[in-house]
């Protein structure tokens, strides 16, 4: 997949609602949700093998969604060109959540991309996540924001 056809794909609109939806959402639990784009993998990784999962725990790291206050950070990571999304989860999400509920999410997340409905995809995967969120992890009063909100286009 080309800049260009990310672009397309995930046009500045795009992006400015999921940043708006990711501001909401937030609102609603202490959570923190990022969203990160990437056309496709490198070639170098690609030909040892790398597949999505990986490269999202790789982008996780590098984009330190670990490092909150409460350990939990999500991160969801958007394959474009595979079509494919993973979700990786700091240990205290995932320790409340669980794998197949991610699994879930990330599954619907992808049949809204074979049908090239990204935002929709993506909107609605940032809904889902905060569900769980909001039940695990409660806002109380204003709480800080430890991550930026603002989607990132690798």
């Amino acid at each position: 997949m080309t800049h260009w056809q990310l672009k397309r794909a995930f046009p500045h609109a795009t992006l400015s609602a999921i940043e708006r939806a990711i501001k909401a959402s937030e609102t609603a639990h202490v959570g923190e949700i990022v969203v990160a784009v990437e056309s496709a993998l490198d070639s170098a990784p690609l030909l040892r093998g790398q597949v999505a999962r990986e490269r999202a725990i790789e982008v996780f790291s590098q984009l330190r969604v670990w490092d909150t206050e409460h350990n939990n950070g999500v991160l969801i990571y958007l394959l474009v060109a595979d079509r494919a999304v993973e979700i990786v989860a700091d240990r205290g999400v995932h320790a409340k959540v669980g794998s197949r509920v991610w699994e879930r999410i990330c599954r619907k997340m992808e049949a809204a991309f074979r049908q090239a409905n990204y935002e929709e995809g993506v909107l609605s995967g940032i809904q889902m996540v905060t569900q769980h969120l909001r039940q695990h992890f409660p806002a109380h009063g204003v709480s800080q924001n430890e991550l930026p909100d603002t989607p990132v286009v690798l």
